[in-house]
């Protein structure tokens, strides 16, 4: 979705009906609401796209169409980073674990035709990227990844971020579902997504790519 209001971006990706209001950016270009502006204008999204971008938007570029949403509230990012400790500790640092893995919250991933990916957590072997660049995007396809499903950007992750996962070759994909406490693994076979297990907020798991571990879920949301 191109820069928008929060309020129309948010109707849209819950399937509101709110009307498309235009807004100027501040280099006076119109943007329009989850339209694909990019390629209305007969070009595909660059990063010079995402200068002035304001700080409280993510911004990505899949398949040369510029999306932005708003940046994660509270649950979500509690969340992110418990996951994110839950897999750094025995996967990268090798404490309880077998290391191998870089583990990263919201990096920045270029590959071609899609300047700027930035998943909620992604995971990398280091087999396949040795070292982490100094100040340039990440090149190399996460071996895995990770997305927390929000109201804003469920439909976004499920219809436009899924597929896209499985085209550039992401070889295992998790959804956390915020509402329902429930995460979804799945593996890439033969260019599809093959869910092996949907597990509970109070499950104990060994989940692919990570199941040298066992992880408690329970410890990814506070008490009520």
């Amino acid at each position: 979705m191109t820069v928008s209001t929060r309020e129309s971006r948010i109707k849209h990706a819950e399937g509101g009906s709110e009307p498309r209001r235009l807004r100027r950016r501040g280099d006076g270009r119109r943007t329009e609401p989850m339209a694909r502006a990019s390629k209305r204008s007969g070009r595909p999204a660059t990063r010079a796209d995402l200068d002035g971008l304001p700080d409280t938007v993510v911004a990505e570029i899949i398949d040369g169409t510029l999306y932005t949403a708003p940046r994660p509230r509270p649950r979500h990012g509690d969340i992110q980073g418990f996951v994110a400790a839950d897999l750094k500790n025995p996967f990268q640092r090798g404490r309880g674990g077998p290391a191998g893995w870089w583990i990263l919250i919201e990096p920045a991933i270029e590959v071609p035709g899609s300047p700027e990916v930035v998943p909620d957590v992604a995971g990398w072997r280091r087999e396949r990227l040795p070292d982490l660049p100094e100040d340039t995007p990440i090149a190399v396809v996460p071996d895995w990844v990770c997305e927390i499903l929000s109201p804003t950007t469920r439909r976004h992750d499920h219809l436009v971020k899924r597929p896209f996962y499985a085209r550039i070759g992401v070889q295992h994909l998790w959804f956390i579902d915020l509402d329902a406490r429930t995460l979804s693994v799945s593996r890439l076979v033969d260019g599809r997504w093959l869910e092996l297990g949907v597990f509970g907020q109070d499950d104990a798991i060994r989940a692919e790519p990570f199941a040298a571990v066992e992880l408690s879920m329970a410890d990814w949301w506070q008490p009520e």
